[in-house]
């Protein structure tokens, strides 16, 4: 998925639908303004490319959409084929008086089509309210339409995807671009809509929307705390960090949370490591300090447990150390499943007073909410606000458009990333890189959405430089990041950095 750079709200489809009442009431043709935009977008991806252009017209509002989009590219010069199943007066009233723009100007309407050389096919066939699997001809299509050599151009989102929650329930249409009108829509950015959306565009059709609550996840998200150091600073200005892990064979995850602590700025890193035979030095990183764990929740100014933790009876009771601890704590892998496992140890986190932070995945979190991990899919917005209202805590659902949960309620969906991430230890990272600002003093409500957002942002680095995705390590991730924070407080500041 590649987003432009508008950040802007995050709509679900019943206040997109309710903002179109609201300025179809007032007169304004919002139709035609999103056959403008979609056509102007049309346009730009058809530079240089001759031949025919092809829209698939569905029986709503979204055809309605295609047949301005058809109108306005005729009379931009470009040939123009459009596939319609249903008659005029089967269409609302808008989308009708759209198909009848089109036949007066000329255009036919044709009830399938042939081929496969197409300059551009645009897909209008679903908007925002389907919430099933496309059935019949319109499943046939989409079918057909994936097939295609074509650029695909899809109207406020891929038909077959959920607008709401990135699910796509059956097939849906693999776009090339796709512009989406008012505000995004959640399911442009997480789950499939990562996967399906290709190139994202994001037109207001020059409406006022009021924010509610949920954005896309920017620089702009934590720019405040983006400074340069001062020069008389000392390594205790910049906080102590603990990670606590590292359990008997599951050594290298502690490490690789504490490695990006230290690479992300934290002071002093501290690891407390389960294994009995650790080793007493890390020869890749020797700044870190490693140590049993017993005392790290005594030491440090901010706390990380979980990598490589283990569920052992020793596991357990470093759980129970490292949330009576008075700071900032983050928690990953094996501690959230041993928070889900235990009520003993559930009240424990929902009453701290210092911040919690949460990094699950999609199984991680199925646990804590006691359910399947597919219903957590099903519905990524709801399950990570559940998850941070169950454990008054800070959370991060992982995955493709991962879901920031402030404690406050606030969402975020981050767009940074790619496929790369997808490799054994890059949550250990992002772990590190939470705790690393926690330790520094940043608020946990900055941290976390700044740590998820570089994180995806160095693996984007990274694949730029021709690193990955296949084969991109975790290793390759905090100095990567390291680079991006430093070149951002740099930029900031005026070159002071």
């Amino acid at each position: 998925m590649h987003l432009n750079p508008a950040a802007g709200p995050i709509l679900t489809s019943a206040e997109i639908r309710s903002i179109e009442r609201q300025y179809l009431a007032a007169g304004v043709p919002l139709m035609e303004r999103a056959g403008q935009a979609a056509s102007e977008v049309a346009l730009r991806i058809l530079e240089g490319r001759s031949g025919c252009v092809l829209i698939l017209a569905g029986p709503g509002n979204n055809g309605g959409d295609g047949f301005v989009v058809a109108r306005l590219l005729r009379e931009a010069g470009r040939e123009v084929v459009v596939v319609c199943t249903v008659e005029a007066e089967q269409m609302p009233a808008d989308a009708r008086a759209a198909r009848l723009a089109w036949q007066q100007a000329g255009g036919q309407v044709v009830p399938d089509f042939l081929g496969s050389n197409w300059a551009l096919v645009v897909d209008a066939i679903f908007g925002i309210g389907l919430k099933r699997a496309p059935e019949g001809r319109y499943a046939e299509w989409i079918a057909r339409l994936n097939q295609l050599n074509s650029p695909v151009l899809s109207l406020d989102l891929p038909s077959g995807l959920d607008a709401d929650t990135g699910r796509a329930p059956g097939v849906a249409v693999r776009a090339s671009h796709t512009v989406s009108f008012i505000a995004w829509k959640p399911g442009l950015l997480t789950h499939d809509g990562s996967e399906l959306c290709g190139e994202l565009m994001l037109n207001t059709l020059d409406l006022s929307v009021a924010d509610s609550g949920a954005q896309v996840l920017t620089l702009a998200s934590f720019a405040p705390r983006l400074k340069p150091r001062a020069s008389n600073s000392h390594k205790g200005t910049f906080g102590q960090a603990g990670v606590i892990g590292g359990a008997v064979g599951m050594v290298g995850a502690a490490l690789l949370s504490a490695r990006s602590a230290l690479l992300l700025g934290a002071g002093r890193v501290y690891v407390g490591l389960l294994d009995p035979l650790a080793p007493m030095l890390d020869i890749v990183q020797p700044e870190l300090m490693l140590r049993p764990p017993g005392d790290l929740h005594l030491i440090c100014s901010a706390l990380a447990i979980g990598p490589g933790l283990g569920q052992s009876e020793a596991a357990v009771l470093q759980m129970k150390r490292a949330l009576g601890f008075t700071g900032p704590l983050v928690l990953d892998a094996d501690a959230l499943n041993l928070i889900a496992a235990s009520s003993n140890l559930q009240p424990r986190l929902t009453q701290r007073d210092a911040p919690s932070v949460l990094t699950p995945h999609p199984a991680e979190a199925a646990r804590l909410l006691q359910c399947a991990p597919s219903e957590v899919q099903a519905d990524r917005l709801a399950a990570c606000r559940e998850l941070s209202r169950r454990y008054r805590a800070h959370v991060v659902l992982k995955g493709a458009g991962s879901i920031v949960c402030l404690a406050d309620g606030r969402l975020f969906i981050n767009v940074t990333g790619n496929a790369g991430l997808a490799t054994a230890g890059s949550g250990d990272v992002l772990t590190g890189i939470v705790l690393a600002l926690l330790a520094q003093g940043w608020e946990a409500e900055l941290a976390l959405p700044c740590a998820v957002y570089l994180h995806g942002a160095a693996a984007d680095a990274l694949l730029e430089a021709g690193i990955g995705p296949i084969g991109m390590t975790a290793g390759e991730l905090a100095p990567a990041a390291r680079r991006l924070l430093n070149a951002w407080v740099s930029e900031r500041s005026g070159g002071r950095g």
